[in-house]
């Protein structure tokens, strides 16, 4: 696993850029509600420890990983975003199901940041178990939505 021995929360917030001005969009899926929940709070709290003010920090919430593009989509025209973070899990299951919804969302948040002046950070676990996720959403490797929240305001501030 490519987070093995990585703690994915660790950063030196005095290194960045002065994000007080930002406004920052979440996307955040509610299946595998227990993962998102933990991966948005992780990239909230970084956000407002990197000096986002919390009036400037918005959510919104779609029912899956696949409805990430269109919500992402959505809240950058309803207003003038910096960044907006994806936020999503996708466990693989006995189907295939796990491999089209990986490829499309990549690919759709991947075509939002190519169509688009606003970056769309990929906030997408995508684990073989229920176990990994946890691990990468506040367990023993972090939590990857504090590095979703690093990259959303060195990408809005280039």
């Amino acid at each position: 696993m490519a987070t093995d021995h990585t703690n994915l929360s660790e950063y030196d917030k005095d290194s960045l850029p002065d994000a007080s001005q930002l406004e920052i969009g979440l996307v955040v899926s509610e299946w595998n509600a227990e993962i998102t929940n933990s991966l948005y709070k992780g990239a909230y709290k970084t956000l407002v420890d990197c000096g986002v003010w919390e009036n400037n920090i918005y959510k919104m919430d779609v029912p899956g990983s696949f409805e990430l593009i269109m919500g992402s989509k959505r809240m950058m025209k309803a207003q003038k975003l910096d960044a907006v973070i994806a936020i999503g899990s996708v466990i693989q299951g006995e189907t295939r199901h796990f491999e089209f919804v990986c490829q499309a969302v990549a690919q759709g948040i991947k075509d939002l940041n190519v169509s688009t002046d606003t970056p769309v950070i990929f906030c997408v676990l995508t684990d073989d178990t229920i176990q990994q996720a946890q691990d990468r959403s506040g367990g023993k490797h972090g939590n990857k939505g504090v590095e979703a929240a690093i990259a959303a305001i060195r990408m809005a501030t280039l």
